[in-house]
């Protein structure tokens, strides 16, 4: 018998090799980018398939589970960085929330990895069943309390690569059925002719990504009227927010970079990101304040400012809160506001308290030291900034969804401003920066990306950054460039996930022939025992 026969006699094996699988499949995505971890499915096919006969739907629950925690906790680690931003009352808390993050995220993996095995499925193409199984859960992770879609196994491909265009056709979740379906099929590819063929399918099938990856990149991209912009990001951190009496400072910040010196003409839209000023925009923009006179002397007549910030409305004693970005314009003497867009899908916990009367009734609140939420605003829309630039935002977290924006033909560019400084030097912003690229190459729209401490960029229509037009982690300056070029109307925004539910359906009927075939079979074999 040899080492790999004796190691798989372990009872541990099984959960161990879960574990593996789910880490290998999130060391794939940014930064990382070591693609062969997408072999993680193909290994997680196998256990499934190999879970205890005994009691095999809570061992194939329990695996996939434990696949998830792997792949979550790689993926999520960097929430920990959140806590530390006020140590001294919420640091404790930091491991027991990347724990509780990874383990409830794990549990839509353990029941895609549940409903496969209730599937029973046989034969090689069972590789669709899983895959079907494995995306529809993950589309129900994007959906359930206001959805968490971070890192989608169809987001692997590092945005703009030639892989990850299929996003345009498809959508993101699109993509992962088709990521699911390549990477698991060398689960099966000893199982004689059919397993051969399903892998050659698997290569094929990842070749034409590539094939047509390479083809949209080549084609040429609309130019509109130039407009040039100006992105700040002025690297404050955190903490820094915090301390009253650095709110001068950071004013100080922003508005320097703001009216720094142009080499060419000034621009026409400045943008500065999510939570810029740490005060309610509704009190530093009010007549005769200092800072709105800071602010109006550094940009310049006719200029655009778009500022991320929290606002109220209603009473003095009950105000209602959003997270909101505003967009004024500078006239020949004062500030004009010309738009305003609130944030419609906030983070849970973070943003807005699930179930927030009972768990403030338990103390879970106050334990945590959570403050009021923010009110949800309307489904997102369009703003018109100018008279001839109609933008849509995506503040922070909205940026993670597939299609959450309507579609409309006369959107010049996305503005995805962020408040990234509350997870440092992780990981966390660059998979960020990743993940909102593929809002552009759905929509075939470019994207301005605005953030406190990086990354900010300018990003063209097919997801990839403009060379120069980057603001690392840590950096402090300015992005001056032109608003990138737009592509044609995506399949994905004419038809929406329609694509992805058609990929499920045959991800169904693939599951019920091979149950058909099964049974078929167990009836032929009981006539040839009669």
């Amino acid at each position: 018998m040899n080492v790999w026969s004796r190691f798989r006699q372990r009872a541990w094996s099984g959960p161990l090799l879960a574990l593996v699988a789910g880490l290998a499949a999130a060391l794939a995505h940014p930064p990382f980018g070591v693609l062969p971890g997408l072999l993680g499915y193909a290994l997680l096919l196998h256990l499934l398939d190999d879970a205890d006969a005994a009691r095999s739907l809570r061992s194939a629950f329990w695996r996939g589970w434990l696949a998830g925690v792997g792949y979550f906790a790689l993926g999520t680690w960097w929430i920990a960085e959140a806590f530390m931003v006020d140590a001294a009352n919420q640091g404790w808390m930091a491991p027991f929330a990347v724990a509780a993050m990874a383990a409830g995220l794990a549990l839509f993996w353990g029941l895609a990895a549940l409903v496969y095995r209730l599937a029973r499925p046989t034969g090689v193409w069972r590789v669709l069943a899983f895959a079907g199984a494995f995306a529809a859960l993950e589309w129900a992770r994007g959906h359930v309390l206001t959805g968490f879609p971070w890192n989608l196994p169809g987001e692997t491909w590092r945005a703009g690569s030639a892989p990850s265009q299929a996003a345009a056709l498809v959508g993101a979740y699109g993509l992962t059925w088709i990521t699911l379906a390549i990477a698991a099929a060398p689960a099966v590819w000893r199982e004689g002719r059919g397993g051969r063929v399903a892998l050659a399918s698997a290569g094929a099938a990842l070749v034409a990504l590539y094939g047509y990856g390479a083809v949209v990149r080549s084609r040429p991209l609309a130019e509109g009227p130039p407009i040039s912009v100006r992105i700040v990001q002025a690297d404050i951190q955190q903490d820094a927010k915090w301390d009253a009496t650095r709110f001068a400072q950071i004013v100080q910040a922003y508005v320097s970079l703001t009216a720094r010196p142009y080499a060419g003409q000034p621009s026409d839209l400045v943008i500065w990101p999510e939570g810029a000023l740490p005060a309610a925009i509704n009190d530093y923009l009010a007549p005769g304040t200092w800072v709105r006179q800071a602010i109006l002397d550094s940009v310049r007549p006719g200029q655009t400012l778009l500022i991320g910030g929290y606002r109220y409305e209603g009473s003095v004693d009950k105000p209602v809160y959003y997270n909101s970005l505003i967009a004024l314009r500078r006239t020949a003497t004062d500030l004009e506001v010309v738009g305003v867009y609130d944030k419609h899908r906030l983070v849970p916990f973070g943003e807005y308290l699930p179930a927030e009367a009972f768990l403030t009734r338990i103390g879970f609140k106050s334990l945590a030291h959570l403050g009021d939420g923010f009110a949800t605003g309307p489904r997102p829309a369009p703003l018109r900034v100018s008279p001839n630039l109609l933008v849509q935002p995506l503040i922070c977290y909205e940026s993670l969804f597939p299609g959450l924006a309507r579609r409309d033909d006369d959107v010049r560019v996305l503005i995805n401003v962020s408040n990234d400084a509350w997870f440092g030097v992780t990981s966390g912003p660059l998979q960020h920066l990743n993940l909102a690229s593929y809002r552009a190459i759905e929509s075939a729209r470019p994207i301005l990306r605005a953030t406190p401490t990086g990354v900010s960029a300018v990003i063209d229509a097919r997801g990839r950054l403009i060379d120069g037009t980057r603001l690392d982690l840590g950096k402090s300056g300015v992005i001056d460039a032109t608003i990138p070029a737009r592509g044609q109307v995506t399949p994905f925004d004419d038809f929406g996930d329609l694509p992805f539910f058609a990929l499920l359906l045959i991800s169904a009927v693939a599951s019920a022939r091979l149950r058909a075939g099964k049974s078929l079979l167990s009836i032929a074999r009981l006539k040839d025992s009669g």
